[in-house]
């Protein structure tokens, strides 16, 4: 027996430049949404107790960052352009009482 009785599995020691570098879930899954927090809250917000598991905070966490950088794009091009863009997915509709007395016109809806 070596006079090295202290835990671990053996092999050469580590140095600290070698120590095990922390990887974030965020950056496993190439996210920058923290994936942890969303896991997290997740846990914490279940009302019956049910389990989370570890795929579905990923997953959550990318359909937020998907979301948001389709707003923000959306965002930008609405600032760039400053017009409604045509099959943008809305039909303009404003409620009659909203509009100006003098300004009520009928808008056709495109044909589908």
């Amino acid at each position: 027996m070596s006079s090295k009785t202290t835990g671990g599995k053996g092999g050469k020691a580590k140095t600290s430049s070698e120590a095990k570098v922390l990887t974030t879930r965020s950056s496993k899954a190439g996210l920058q949404f923290p994936v942890g927090r969303i896991h997290r809250f997740l846990r914490n917000k279940n009302a019956n107790n049910v389990r989370v598991g570890a795929k579905a905070a990923v997953y959550v966490a990318a359909i937020m960052e998907y979301l948001t950088a389709e707003v923000l794009e959306l965002a930008e091009l609405d600032l760039l352009i400053r017009a409604t863009i045509a099959g943008g997915g809305v039909l303009p509709h404003i409620h009659k009482s909203l509009v100006a007395k003098g300004a009520v016109k009928k808008v056709k809806a495109p044909a589908a």
